[in-house]
């Protein structure tokens, strides 16, 4: 394979393993140099982790604003200062007042719009410097709350300590903030004993591959049959069919006057529209600006994806 092949391998990242590895191992199955991924998994996370090769990493940031489904399994009675479970035990406590019900209630608090304080052990950047080096090396640091937005948190069961929990969240949501704050709400303490990403992006697990099956067909040469198209990534964006002209006019870099077909709602400025040629194949992308032109955001070349001002 060339760079000049793209598109998304959807991959099923094992627990123990980083997401870097993941894309090492994309990059020498497929040959492609260029290749990245949408939204970090930490090892001790399992599940959907989306590979773009080639030109689709172009398309990763039309991923960021969807929605992602985690099942996770918290335990209380231990806090750590990772709020995970590979962390150093901060505090230990009896745990065996909490019930299904306690949980189910407390849980309804972190749905919305809500304030959250990232992990100090994260890879979340203050100052240019990553916050677990400032942890590793005991320097303090502040860090600052922000909001996120959490769609929906369901309690799946609960037993022996352990509550199972699926959540439902836009991006920049920390699962392992929810586990510790939930622990503290209660009062017992908590962290994230287990995570699995259940769906990202667009993409859920019947779209995921093993990386043994990744490295089974690779051995084949078939490893192409398991890419989705580049377009996967903006499928749930608005979509039009341009004329011969418009064609034209996109790949020059000017903006575009589009109909909008009877019946559809108004587009938002700032809105972005997947854009085909009349044989179907897909062009490229456009954003609708305030002079109510859509202008030609991302361009698809011959070579793959050229990027307008």
């Amino acid at each position: 394979m060339t760079d000049a092949i793209s598109g998304f391998l959807i991959v099923d990242k094992p627990v123990g393993v980083t997401s870097f590895s993941i894309v090492a191992l994309v990059r020498r199955l497929t040959g492609v140099r260029r290749v990245g991924h949408a939204g970090t998994l930490d090892p001790l996370a399992s599940g959907v982790l989306p590979v773009a090769v080639g030109q689709a990493t172009r398309l990763i940031e039309y991923l960021d604003d969807e929605l992602k489904t985690y099942i996770a399994r918290v335990r209380f009675g231990v806090a750590t200062d990772t709020y995970d479970a590979e962390g150093a035990v901060t505090t230990t406590a009896d745990g065996s007042f909490v019930t299904d019900a306690l949980v189910e209630r407390e849980l309804q608090v972190f749905v919305g719009d809500i304030e959250q304080t990232p992990p100090l052990y994260s890879a979340l950047k203050v100052a240019g410097k990553p916050l677990y080096r400032y942890a590793r090396e005991g320097e303090a640091v502040d860090v600052a709350s922000r909001v996120v937005h959490v769609e929906r948190v369901a309690l799946l069961s609960f037993d022996d300590g352990v509550a199972e929990i699926e959540v439902v969240c836009g991006k920049g949501t920390y699962i392992r903030s929810i586990a510790h704050d939930l622990g503290a709400r209660i009062g017992c303490g908590a962290h994230l004993a287990a995570l699995r990403r259940t769906s990202t992006g667009g993409f859920a697990l019947d779209d995921a591959h093993s990386a043994e099956t990744l490295s089974a067909f690779a051995a084949d040469g078939r490893v192409g049959e398991l890419m989705l198209a580049p377009d996967r990534a903006l499928e749930r964006r608005r979509a039009a069919i341009l004329a011969a002209s418009h064609h034209d006019d996109m790949r020059a870099g000017r903006a575009i006057e589009l109909t909008l077909r009877a019946g559809v709602d108004a587009a938002e400025t700032g809105e972005v529209c997947r854009a085909y040629s009349t044989e179907g194949g897909l062009i490229g992308v456009l954003q609708l600006r305030e002079s109510g032109l859509w202008h030609p955001a991302k361009v698809l070349a011959r070579g793959g994806i050229e990027q307008n001002a």
